[in-house]
C-alpha cells in the first residue's frame, strides 16, 4: 500500500534511497497519530526523530512569562527532532499538533544505526539542516520588516508558493500567526481587512484567495 512509504517517500531525507532501503527504514518507523492541541514533542521526552506524514504541527518556546514563542510550523514531509537525536538538547522547546496530524517516530538507535548503515544519510541530513538554517535566518529578516502588512503579503506569497496556488489555507490559528508574524490578533486583523480593502485577497475564515500578486509583491 502507498500508505506503508508515506513518510519514507515524503522526506528528502529518504526518498533519494531505492525502494528496498526505503521498505527497510519503513519497518523501523512507529506510526502515531495526534489529536489536535496534543503535545508531540517536549523538552523532557525521549529523543526521537518525528516525521509528518499529513496534518501540521507547531514548534515553539515559552516565554520568561510563559508565553508561547511559535518558531515554525513543520508540514507534512517535514521533522523535528534531529538536534536532540545529536545531543543538543533544548530545555525550552516544544511542538503540538495544529490540527489531527500523523506522525512516523523513528528512534534514537535505529537513526544512529541508518547513518552508519548509509552514509549518503549524513549528507543529505547536513544538506536539509543547513536549509532550515537558512530559513530561521530569513525568518529573523522577515520580523525587522517594520510594517506588519509587509509580513503578511510575504507570508501569503510563501504559502502560495509552497501550496503552488493562489488559493491557500493558514495551517494556524489567527492567535499563532499573529505571534509567528511578530505582532497582536487585532493589528493583524485590521491588516487583513486591509489588504481586503486594496482588493489584494479576499478572504473566509482559514481561506485566503490572493488575487493581486503583484500588489502583495509591491508592498
Amino acid at each position: 500500500m502507498v500508505f506503508d512509504h508515506l513518510c519514507v517517500t515524503l522526506v528528502p531525507l529518504f526518498n533519494h534511497l531505492d525502494k528496498e532501503d526505503q521498505a527497510r527504514i519503513n519497518q523501523l518507523l512507529h506510526h502515531q497519530v495526534f489529536q489536535k492541541g496534543e503535545q508531540i514533542t517536549t523538552p523532557t521526552g525521549e529523543a526521537q526523530l518525528v516525521i509528518v506524514a499529513s496534518g501540521n504541527l507547531k514548534v515553539y518556546q515559552l516565554s520568561a512569562a510563559g508565553r508561547e514563542q511559535l518558531l515554525r510550523v513543520v508540514e507534512p514531509g517535514g521533522y523535528e527532532g534531529e538536534n536532540l537525536l545529536f545531543g543538543a538538547s533544548n530545555d525550552n522547546l516544544f511542538s503540538e499538533a495544529l490540527q489531527e496530524t500523523e506522525v512516523c517516530i523513528l528512534k534514537q538507535a535505529d537513526f544512529k544505526q541508518l547513518l552508519i548503515d548509509y552514509p549518503k544519510l549524513s549528507l543529505k541530513l547536513l544538506e536539509i539542516n543547513a536549509k532550515k538554517m537558512t530559513k530561521v535566518e530569513q525568518q529573523s529578516q522577515f520580523l525587522t520588516m517594520e510594517k506588519i502588512e509587509e509580513r503578511l503579503a510575504v507570508y501569503l506569497l510563501d504559502l502560495s508558493i509552497a501550496e503552488n496556488s493562489d488559493e491557500v489555507t493558514i495551517p494556524m490559528k489567527m492567535k499563532e500567526l499573529a505571534a509567528f508574524l511578530g505582532t497582536t490578533p487585532e493589528t493583524l486583523s485590521r491588516k487583513m481587512k486591509l489588504l481586503e480593502k486594496r482588493q489584494l485577497i479576499l478572504r473566509k475564515g482559514y481561506q485566503i484567495k490572493l488575487l493581486n500578486k503583484d500588489g502583495l509583491e509591491d508592498l
